[in-house]
């Protein structure tokens, strides 16, 4: 790092999707100052003219402010080049790296995406369509290609990009499932039917990178809070 770069994350240690830039900046041991948003609360015009959409992270570097979390996490992977990802003239690097956004594709838009229908669902009935849902799509699209982890991504033994992009949601499901936040049958299933999943999950989720700044308990609480208001509103 250069001894004039000056990085600056705009952050909140409860967002999941914040919480992938702490992933990667962990991996990559790049000094940075630490700015916390308060999400309860209307942001601030500071705060807004940084970035207008008012969501966390944001990442000032010298200056320059760079939004949306796997934007983040992608520039910072490509300014400060490590083992996460190679780059993409790199001998296999351009396969290396289509296979790392399907894979994080699947995984949010075929399993982690539905469940955030937990957070609205009453009836027992559809919870368990959603976790059925949800677990189908695991099984179908992200368990095939977690074939070769090792017990990273792609046989590393080391985190990827895959995990910066996913660790945050997999720590939080391990977390609410426990806790019975989300129904417990959800990770029996993964545990019967997505071998690979569970194995690469269980070291994903006990990662110092991905639990250096995860409070289990404010995880936890914060959840159930939202998704009482989220009922609340539904009445």
């Amino acid at each position: 790092m250069a001894s004039q770069d000056k990085l600056i994350l705009y952050t909140n240690h409860r967002c999941p999707w914040a919480h992938r830039a702490h992933i990667a900046l962990e991996e990559l041991q790049v000094p940075f100052e630490e700015v916390i948003i308060d999400l309860d609360t209307p942001r601030t015009p500071e705060y807004l003219r940084i970035n207008p959409r008012g969501l966390v992270p944001a990442l000032s570097h010298n200056g320059e402010v760079i939004i949306e979390s796997a934007i983040v996490v992608q520039y910072l992977t490509d300014r400060f080049p490590s083992h996460l990802v190679p780059g993409s003239g790199e001998p296999g690097g351009a396969l290396r790296r289509a296979r790392i956004s399907l894979f994080v594709d699947a995984f949010g838009a075929k399993f982690n995406a539905p469940l955030f229908g937990l957070y609205t669902a009453q009836a027992d009935a559809d919870k368990d369509a959603i976790v059925d849902k949800a677990v189908a799509g695991l099984v179908a699209e992200v368990e095939p290609l977690l074939a070769d982890a090792a017990p990273f991504f792609g046989g590393s033994d080391k985190l990827t990009l895959a995990e910066v992009l996913t660790g945050s949601f997999v720590v939080r499901l391990k977390t609410l499932t426990a806790a019975e936040v989300y129904p417990k049958k959800l990770w029996t299933a993964i545990e019967q039917q997505a071998p690979n999943f569970t194995r690469w999950a269980e070291a994903v989720a006990k990662h110092p990178s991905v639990t250096s700044i995860y409070d289990e308990p404010a995880i936890i609480e914060g959840t159930k809070k939202r998704i009482a208001k989220l009922l609340a509103a539904k009445k």
